[in-house]
């Protein structure tokens, strides 16, 4: 956020002016929870999971006219208790970040630009070169000839973002391919 020299002396003015008005005893209760409503205001509160690892923190989304205004923890649930981490409380600026990708991006090799895909070619680009290194590397014997039909050139990186029943079912097809090298993003 920037702030001009004129902001910020308004802000602290404002400041002073409320630390003056506490310690002459007006009670401020009421107004520190109008000013937290004026946030919300005409908002549909949504609650959702924070998506950045397996506790699943409970959040409320606020939307307005289709946009996200504001996410906070959800005080209700037993989990959190209303209380993030940091990658959860930066949910919202994370969302809103103009620099965010949000759709596939394609540096071919040697390449010094990003280029802009398409999900289906992303998605077909990345089981071409899965099946080519299964064709290209698949381990079928061991040195004493029993069968392993080991993939030792993947590596699968799990995410927390999927639910326990998606991860078994991932796992169990990267190990139907011979994958070996599986690990899961709650343990980095």
């Amino acid at each position: 956020m920037q702030t001009n020299r004129r902001d910020f002396l308004k802000g602290m003015s404002a400041g002073v002016l409320c630390l003056s008005l506490t310690s002459l005893g007006f009670d401020l209760t009421e107004a520190k929870a109008y000013a937290k409503e004026l946030k919300t205001k005409n908002c549909r509160a949504v609650t959702s999971v924070c998506p950045f690892c397996a506790v699943c923190c409970q959040i409320i989304a606020y939307e307005r006219d289709g946009k996200l205004i504001a996410t906070e923890g959800d005080p209700d649930f037993p989990v959190n208790e209303g209380s993030l981490c940091a990658k959860g409380a930066s949910l919202w600026s994370m969302y809103t970040n103009k620099h965010r990708p949000t759709k596939p991006m394609y540096r071919a090799p040697y390449s010094d630009k990003w280029v802009e895909k398409d999900w289906d070619w992303t998605l077909n680009r990345i089981a071409t070169l899965v099946k080519e290194a299964r064709d290209k590397d698949l381990i079928l014997k061991n040195e004493k000839g029993q069968t392993v039909n080991r993939l030792e050139s993947v590596f699968w990186m799990g995410t927390s973002h999927a639910s326990n029943e998606e991860c078994a079912i991932i796992n169990q097809a990267m190990k139907s391919l011979g994958v070996v090298s599986i690990d899961h993003q709650a343990r980095v």
